[in-house]
C-alpha cells in the first residue's frame, strides 16, 4: 500500500489534520457559534471537541485496519458492502466536502477583499477565492510530497500568531465578558455543539493520507488524536480571548471577522491586520489539505465503479479528479451565498460520521477497538444532531429540509452515474 519516497510522517499527517480543521474552523465558524452560544461558546468547542475525539478514535482505529486514501469512503463499504447505501453515502460525503472547501475559499476571499482600500470592487473576493483553488491546485499536482511540505510550514505560521493572539488576548481579558451569569440557556450552548463540531471534523482528511504513511496502522490513529488535541486547546483559548474582548453581540456583527475585530482593541489597526494575514494562511492551508483530500475521495470512487472512469485517469503525479473537484468548488465560491452551508455541511458530516461509527460495530473483529468507546462515538454524534435538527427546525426549518434534499441528491446522483457510466464496483482494500 505504502509507496515508497511519497511518505508522510506522523508530524506532515499532523500539520494536515491541524490545516483542515483550524481553516474554516475558528476563523469561519466562531461568530455563527457565537450567536448561539455567546460568551459560553468556548464550552461548545470543548463539547465539540470531546465528541471530535469520540469519532476521531472510531475513524483512527478503522484507518489503522483499512489504510485506504478513500478515507471514510473506504470505511462505508467495509462496513455495509456494495450497494446503493454505501455509494449514495460515499457520493454524500464527495458533495459536502466540496461545499466545504467551497466555503473556506469564499472566506480567503473574504478576508483578502478586508486587507483593499475601501471602495476595491466587489468581484474581487470571487477572483481571490478562485486564486487560491488554482494554486493549491497546481500545489497538488505536483505531489503529495509538495502537500506536505507546504502545508507543515503554512501551519507552523499560522499556529504561531493563533497562540500569540490567545496568550495576548488572555492578558487583557474583561472577566465581567466572561460571567457564568452572561451565558444563555445550557439548552443554547448544547445547540451549537453541531456548530463547533463542524470546525473539527477536518481531522478525516488525515485518513486520504493513510498510504503515503509509512506505518499507517500506528502513524493514523496517533496523528488523528493529537491534531484534535491541539485544536482544541487553541479554539479553547482564542474562544476565551475573544468573548473575553468583546461583547457577543460585536462578535456575532463581526461574523467571520470575530478574530480581527477582537484585535482592535488590544493591538489596534495592526492587530486587525496581522490576525486578517493569519485568517488568510489558515484558509489557504485548509483549501491546499483538503485538496489532496478530495483527490483521494474521486480516485478511491472512480476505483470502486462509483464516479465514471475519468476520475481515475492520472494526470501529471495526481489525480483527474482534482482538476474537476477543483472546478466545482470554484464555481460555488463564485456563483453561491454559503452563509448557511455551515449548518447544512455540520448536519450531513454528523449523519456521515454516525453511519461510519454503526458500520464499524461490524467490523470490531477486524480492527480490535474498544466496543464502548465505538458505542459512545455512536451516541455522541446522535445526541449531537438530534439537538442540531431541533433548533434548526426552530429557527431555519428550511435548512433541514435543504439537508434532506441534499441526500436524495447524492443518491439520485449515484443511481445516474451507475447507470450512464455502466460500471461494475472493484474489490476495495487488499491486505498487502
Amino acid at each position: 500500500m505504502h509507496k515508497p519516497g511519497n511518505e508522510v510522517p506522523f508530524w506532515s499527517a499532523v500539520a494536515m489534520g491541524i490545516g483542515a480543521m483550524v481553516g474554516a474552523g475558528i476563523f469561519a465558524l466562531l461568530g455563527q457559534a457565537g450567536a448561539i452560544a455567546g460568551s459560553a461558546v468556548w464550552i461548545s468547542f470543548l463539547i465539540g471537541g470531546l465528541v471530535a475525539l469520540l469519532s476521531g478514535y472510531s475513524i483512527g482505529r478503522l484507518g489503522a485496519r483499512y489504510p485506504s486514501a478513500g478515507g471514510v469512503v473506504e470505511y462505508l463499504v467495509q462496513a455495509y458492502g456494495v450497494g446503493r447505501f454505501s455509494g449514495s453515502m460515499s457520493v454524500m460525503m464527495y458533495i459536502a466536502s466540496l461545499v466545504a472547501v467551497s466555503l473556506v475559499a469564499r472566506t480567503f476571499g473574504s478576508y483578502a477583499y478586508a486587507l483593499l482600500p475601501k471602495g476595491s470592487p466587489g468581484w474581487l473576493i470571487e477572483a481571490f477565492a478562485t486564486a487560491i483553488v488554482l494554486t493549491f491546485m497546481l500545489v497538488n499536482l505536483d505531489g503529495v510530497r509538495a502537500m506536505a511540505r507546504i502545508e507543515s510550514l503554512v501551519v507552523l505560521i499560522k499556529m504561531s500568531v493563533l497562540i500569540a493572539f490567545a496568550v495576548i488576548g488572555m492578558m487583557f481579558v474583561s472577566p465581567e465578558y466572561l460571567d457564568p451569569r452572561t451565558y444563555p440557556p445550557i439548552s443554547m450552548i448544547f445547540y451549537s455543539v453541531a456548530v463547533t463540531f463542524f470546525a473539527y471534523e477536518g481531522f478525516r482528511i488525515v485518513t486520504n493520507a493513510a498510504e503515503d504513511m509509512p506505518d499507517p496502522g500506528r502513524t493514523l490513529p496517533r496523528a488523528i488524536m493529537t491534531a484534535i488535541f491541539l485544536v482544541m486547546a487553541v479554539y479553547i483559548a482564542i474562544a476565551l480571548s475573544v468573548f473575553g474582548n468583546l461583547p457577543p453581540e460585536k462578535v456575532v456583527v463581526a461574523k467571520d471577522f470575530a478574530l480581527a475585530e477582537a484585535a482592535r482593541p488590544i493591538l489596534g489597526q495592526l492587530g486587525y491586520k496581522i490576525v486578517a494575514v493569519a485568517a488568510l494562511f489558515a484558509t489557504a492551508s485548509a483549501i491546499n489539505a483538503s485538496l489532496y483530500s478530495v483527490t483521494n475521495v474521486t480516485y478511491k470512487l472512480a476505483t470502486l465503479g462509483e464516479l465514471p472512469r475519468a476520475f481515475g485517469k492520472p494526470i501529471a503525479h495526481s489525480k483527474e479528479g482534482l482538476v474537476v473537484s477543483s472546478f466545482l468548488i470554484i464555481m460555488l465560491a463564485i456563483f453561491f451565498d454559503l452563509s448557511q452551508i455551515a449548518a447544512i455541511g455540520a448536519l450531513s458530516m454528523l449523519l456521515i460520521h454516525m453511519t461510519v461509527h454503526i458500520g464499524h460495530l461490524r467490523l470490531l473483529n477486524e480492527t480490535r477497538a474498544v466496543p464502548a468507546m465505538v458505542v459512545l462515538a455512536i451516541v455522541a454524534n446522535a445526541a449531537t444532531i438530534a439537538l442540531g435538527a431541533y433548533h434548526l427546525a426552530g429557527t431555519s426549518p428550511m435548512l433541514l429540509v435543504l439537508i434532506g434534499a441534499f441526500f436524495v441528491l447524492a443518491f439520485t446522483i449515484e443511481v445516474l452515474l451507475h447507470r450512464l457510466a455502466d460500471r461494475s464496483v472493484k474489490v476495495r482494500y487488499q491486505e498487502p
